[in-house]
């Protein structure tokens, strides 16, 4: 379904490209945009009832992409350390442990795919990290406990979610 939520989605595919450019500029320009449309893509789908099942899947999957690239190039800079990118990765993580736990149970078919609280909170704190890496600056080490924190609450929060079914 091609909406415009669905397409501020999809912008983020491209952006993540301008991570091969060397220029700090271009990657903060990208994590800001990416930002912009993380946030106007969830707000226009509800605002105008644009909420689609290509949607739920395709925002998660476009942020996780962009991410992901922006990490492989920065450990190929060696500006980021293979543990740290696997922290900053934690909530990921955690989704796939849920979605592991949904097939095995045979529930996987019923579930349907929703923001949680915590994917939004790691997602912005992921998109602040980046901007700080991509222009030098230096991550304290607690941030990458707060990812790792955020992936085991994400977790908490699908299963709660998922028991009783609130989520958001």
């Amino acid at each position: 379904m091609f909406t415009l939520p669905n397409l501020l989605s999809l912008m983020r595919m491209p952006l993540a490209l301008l991570f091969f450019q060397e220029n700090p500029a271009w990657r903060g320009v990208a994590i800001v945009l990416a930002m912009l449309t993380d946030g106007l893509d969830g707000y226009l789908a509800r605002k105008y009832q644009q909420i689609s099942r290509v949607g739920t899947w395709l925002d998660p999957l476009t942020d996780k992409l962009f991410v992901l690239i922006a990490l492989g190039v920065l450990l190929q800079e060696q500006r980021l350390q293979l543990w740290q990118a696997a922290a900053f990765m934690s909530r990921d993580f955690a989704v796939a442990l849920f979605a592991i736990y949904l097939a095995i149970s045979q529930r996987i078919t019923n579930y349907t795919v929703r923001a949680i609280w915590w994917g939004k909170i790691t997602t912005a704190m992921q998109f602040v990290a980046l901007l700080v890496l991509v222009f030098h600056g230096p991550i304290p080490s607690y941030w990458y406990g707060l990812f790792i924190l955020c992936g085991v609450l994400a977790y908490s929060e699908l299963f709660r979610t998922r028991c009783v079914g609130n989520s958001i």
